[in-house]
Protein backbone atom coordinates (compact mmCIF):
# COMPACT_ATOMS: atom_id res chain seq x y z
CA UNK A 1 0.00 0.00 0.00
CA UNK A 2 2.37 2.68 -1.25
CA UNK A 3 0.17 4.98 -3.33
CA UNK A 4 1.32 8.59 -3.51
CA UNK A 5 -1.35 11.27 -3.63
CA UNK A 6 0.75 14.43 -3.50
CA UNK A 7 3.99 13.11 -4.93
CA UNK A 8 5.69 13.76 -1.57
CA UNK A 9 5.98 10.32 -0.05
CA UNK A 10 6.63 11.24 3.57
CA UNK A 11 3.71 13.68 3.55
CA UNK A 12 1.33 11.10 2.10
CA UNK A 13 2.41 8.53 4.69
CA UNK A 14 2.03 11.02 7.53
CA UNK A 15 -1.46 11.84 6.29
CA UNK A 16 -2.29 8.13 6.35
CA UNK A 17 -1.20 7.95 9.99
CA UNK A 18 -3.44 10.87 10.92
CA UNK A 19 -6.36 9.48 8.92
CA UNK A 20 -6.04 6.11 10.66
CA UNK A 21 -6.15 7.79 14.06
CA UNK A 22 -9.47 9.47 13.23
CA UNK A 23 -11.16 6.23 14.29
CA UNK A 24 -9.60 6.49 17.76
CA UNK A 25 -6.41 5.57 19.64
CA UNK A 26 -4.34 2.75 18.12
CA UNK A 27 -1.46 0.65 19.29
CA UNK A 28 1.56 0.51 17.01
CA UNK A 29 0.47 -2.87 15.66
CA UNK A 30 -3.00 -1.52 14.94
CA UNK A 31 -1.54 1.56 13.30
CA UNK A 32 0.60 -0.63 11.04
CA UNK A 33 -2.46 -2.67 10.05
CA UNK A 34 -4.58 0.42 9.42
CA UNK A 35 -2.02 2.27 7.31
CA UNK A 36 -0.25 -0.58 5.54
CA UNK A 37 3.08 1.02 6.46
CA UNK A 38 6.11 -0.93 7.61
CA UNK A 39 6.35 -1.06 11.40
CA UNK A 40 9.54 1.07 11.64
CA UNK A 41 8.05 3.66 9.27
CA UNK A 42 4.74 3.89 11.15
CA UNK A 43 6.57 4.28 14.45
CA UNK A 44 9.00 6.90 13.10
CA UNK A 45 6.21 9.01 11.61
CA UNK A 46 3.96 8.74 14.66
CA UNK A 47 6.78 9.85 16.95
CA UNK A 48 7.69 12.73 14.63
CA UNK A 49 4.05 13.86 14.49
CA UNK A 50 3.94 13.62 18.28
CA UNK A 51 6.78 16.13 18.54
CA UNK A 52 4.73 18.55 16.45
CA UNK A 53 1.66 18.07 18.65
CA UNK A 54 -0.29 16.42 15.86
CA UNK A 55 -0.21 13.04 17.61
CA UNK A 56 -0.14 12.26 21.33
CA UNK A 57 0.52 9.11 23.31
CA UNK A 58 -1.83 7.59 25.88
CA UNK A 59 -0.48 6.22 29.16
CA UNK A 60 -0.84 2.71 27.71
CA UNK A 61 1.33 3.61 24.70
CA UNK A 62 -1.43 3.92 22.14
CA UNK A 63 -1.23 6.75 19.64
CA UNK A 64 -4.07 9.29 19.27
CA UNK A 65 -4.70 12.55 17.45
CA UNK A 66 -2.84 15.44 19.09
CA UNK A 67 -4.37 18.47 20.73
CA UNK A 68 -2.62 20.79 18.29
CA UNK A 69 -5.21 19.65 15.76
CA UNK A 70 -7.94 21.28 17.87
CA UNK A 71 -6.42 24.71 17.29
CA UNK A 72 -5.78 23.98 13.63
CA UNK A 73 -9.35 22.79 13.16
CA UNK A 74 -10.70 25.90 14.83
CA UNK A 75 -8.55 28.09 12.60
CA UNK A 76 -9.73 26.24 9.50
CA UNK A 77 -13.35 26.64 10.59
CA UNK A 78 -12.86 30.35 11.28
CA UNK A 79 -11.49 30.74 7.75
CA UNK A 80 -14.83 29.47 6.40
CA UNK A 81 -17.40 32.11 7.43
CA UNK A 82 -20.16 30.02 5.87
CA UNK A 83 -20.11 27.88 9.04
CA UNK A 84 -21.06 30.78 11.29
CA UNK A 85 -23.64 32.04 8.81
CA UNK A 86 -25.26 28.61 8.63
CA UNK A 87 -25.41 27.87 12.36
CA UNK A 88 -28.80 29.51 13.07
CA UNK A 89 -30.35 27.64 10.14
CA UNK A 90 -28.78 24.37 11.27
CA UNK A 91 -30.12 24.83 14.78
CA UNK A 92 -33.60 25.59 13.47
CA UNK A 93 -33.45 22.58 11.14
CA UNK A 94 -32.41 20.23 13.92
CA UNK A 95 -35.04 21.55 16.31
CA UNK A 96 -37.81 21.44 13.69
CA UNK A 97 -37.09 17.93 12.43
CA UNK A 98 -35.70 16.40 15.60
CA UNK A 99 -32.86 14.87 13.55
CA UNK A 100 -29.14 15.58 13.28
CA UNK A 101 -28.24 18.42 10.93
CA UNK A 102 -25.02 18.80 8.93
CA UNK A 103 -23.33 21.20 6.54
CA UNK A 104 -20.94 19.82 3.92
CA UNK A 105 -18.61 21.42 1.40
CA UNK A 106 -16.89 19.72 -1.48
CA UNK A 107 -13.15 19.13 -1.39
CA UNK A 108 -11.94 17.42 -4.54
CA UNK A 109 -13.60 14.04 -4.82
CA UNK A 110 -14.92 14.05 -1.26
CA UNK A 111 -17.35 16.00 0.92
CA UNK A 112 -16.22 17.36 4.25
CA UNK A 113 -18.52 17.98 7.20
CA UNK A 114 -17.82 21.54 8.38
CA UNK A 115 -20.70 21.81 10.88
CA UNK A 116 -22.71 19.17 12.69
CA UNK A 117 -25.49 19.38 15.28
CA UNK A 118 -26.69 16.15 16.84
CA UNK A 119 -30.29 15.16 17.41
CA UNK A 120 -31.45 15.02 21.01
CA UNK A 121 -32.76 11.47 20.48
CA UNK A 122 -30.78 8.65 22.07
CA UNK A 123 -30.66 6.89 18.69
CA UNK A 124 -29.21 9.41 16.28
CA UNK A 125 -26.80 9.98 13.43
CA UNK A 126 -23.36 11.24 14.45
CA UNK A 127 -21.07 12.86 11.87
CA UNK A 128 -17.90 14.43 13.24
CA UNK A 129 -16.84 17.87 12.08
CA UNK A 130 -13.94 17.31 9.70
CA UNK A 131 -15.18 13.90 8.57
CA UNK A 132 -14.35 13.29 4.91
CA UNK A 133 -17.01 11.22 3.15
CA UNK A 134 -17.49 9.97 -0.42
CA UNK A 135 -19.39 11.97 -3.01
CA UNK A 136 -20.96 8.93 -4.64
CA UNK A 137 -23.11 7.97 -1.65
CA UNK A 138 -25.54 9.99 0.43
CA UNK A 139 -27.87 12.88 -0.29
CA UNK A 140 -25.24 15.56 0.36
CA UNK A 141 -22.95 13.88 -2.16
CA UNK A 142 -25.68 14.03 -4.81
CA UNK A 143 -26.15 17.74 -4.15
CA UNK A 144 -22.44 18.60 -4.20
CA UNK A 145 -21.71 16.71 -7.39
CA UNK A 146 -24.61 18.53 -9.07
CA UNK A 147 -26.89 15.59 -9.78
CA UNK A 148 -29.51 16.94 -12.16
CA UNK A 149 -32.51 15.44 -10.40
CA UNK A 150 -31.46 16.81 -7.04
CA UNK A 151 -30.94 20.34 -8.32
CA UNK A 152 -34.17 20.36 -10.35
CA UNK A 153 -36.27 19.19 -7.39
CA UNK A 154 -34.36 21.33 -4.90
CA UNK A 155 -33.35 18.47 -2.60
CA UNK A 156 -31.92 14.96 -2.72
CA UNK A 157 -32.60 11.97 -0.50
CA UNK A 158 -30.78 8.76 0.28
CA UNK A 159 -31.83 5.64 2.13
CA UNK A 160 -29.17 3.28 3.42
CA UNK A 161 -26.60 4.40 0.82
CA UNK A 162 -23.67 5.42 2.99
CA UNK A 163 -24.65 3.61 6.16
CA UNK A 164 -27.18 0.84 6.61
CA UNK A 165 -30.27 1.91 8.53
CA UNK A 166 -29.68 5.64 7.97
CA UNK A 167 -31.54 8.01 5.65
CA UNK A 168 -30.87 11.64 4.80
CA UNK A 169 -32.18 14.63 2.90
CA UNK A 170 -29.99 17.51 1.66
CA UNK A 171 -30.43 20.71 -0.31
CA UNK A 172 -27.89 22.93 -2.06
CA UNK A 173 -26.82 26.27 -0.65
CA UNK A 174 -26.45 28.42 -3.76
CA UNK A 175 -24.22 31.39 -4.36
CA UNK A 176 -24.10 33.97 -7.17
CA UNK A 177 -24.90 32.48 -10.54
CA UNK A 178 -26.39 29.36 -8.99
CA UNK A 179 -23.01 27.97 -7.92
CA UNK A 180 -23.36 25.26 -5.25
CA UNK A 181 -21.48 26.49 -2.18
CA UNK A 182 -22.48 23.72 0.23
CA UNK A 183 -25.06 21.09 1.07
CA UNK A 184 -27.22 21.36 4.18
CA UNK A 185 -29.31 18.48 5.40
CA UNK A 186 -30.62 16.16 8.06
CA UNK A 187 -29.95 12.49 8.72
CA UNK A 188 -31.31 9.91 11.09
CA UNK A 189 -32.42 6.29 11.55
CA UNK A 190 -34.86 4.99 8.94
CA UNK A 191 -37.33 4.01 11.63
CA UNK A 192 -37.98 7.74 12.14
CA UNK A 193 -37.09 9.24 8.76
CA UNK A 194 -39.02 6.49 6.89
CA UNK A 195 -38.11 5.13 3.46
CA UNK A 196 -39.22 8.41 1.85
CA UNK A 197 -37.35 11.00 3.91
CA UNK A 198 -37.68 13.66 1.23
CA UNK A 199 -41.44 13.70 1.65
CA UNK A 200 -40.98 14.18 5.38
CA UNK A 201 -38.08 16.67 5.50
CA UNK A 202 -37.61 18.08 2.00
CA UNK A 203 -39.43 21.36 2.67
CA UNK A 204 -37.63 21.96 5.98
CA UNK A 205 -34.24 21.34 4.38
CA UNK A 206 -35.08 23.70 1.52
CA UNK A 207 -36.09 26.39 4.00
CA UNK A 208 -32.77 25.94 5.82
CA UNK A 209 -30.81 26.28 2.57
CA UNK A 210 -32.67 29.47 1.67
CA UNK A 211 -31.98 30.86 5.15
CA UNK A 212 -28.24 30.26 4.74
CA UNK A 213 -28.31 31.91 1.32
CA UNK A 214 -30.06 34.94 2.79
CA UNK A 215 -27.43 35.14 5.54
CA UNK A 216 -24.59 35.10 3.02
CA UNK A 217 -26.25 37.82 0.96
CA UNK A 218 -26.71 40.03 4.03
CA UNK A 219 -23.11 39.57 5.11
CA UNK A 220 -21.77 40.94 1.85
CA UNK A 221 -18.60 38.81 2.22
CA UNK A 222 -17.51 35.66 0.37
CA UNK A 223 -18.88 32.70 2.37
CA UNK A 224 -16.31 30.17 1.25
CA UNK A 225 -15.05 28.15 -1.67
CA UNK A 226 -17.72 26.98 -4.14
CA UNK A 227 -18.24 23.25 -4.52
CA UNK A 228 -15.95 21.68 -7.07
CA UNK A 229 -13.39 24.48 -6.96
CA UNK A 230 -9.73 23.36 -6.85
Amino acid sequence: MDVSVSGVGVLDKSARVLAALEAGPLSLSELVAATGLARPTAHRLAVALERHGLVRRHHDGRFALGLRLVALGRAASDALPLVDMARPALEALRDHTGESAQLYVREGDTRVCVASLESLHGLRTIVRVGASLPLDRGSAGKVLRGEAGALARGWAESVGEREQGVASVSAPVLGPGGVVLAAIGVSGPIERTTLTPGRRYGEAVLDAARAVEAATEMSGSPPGTPAGSP
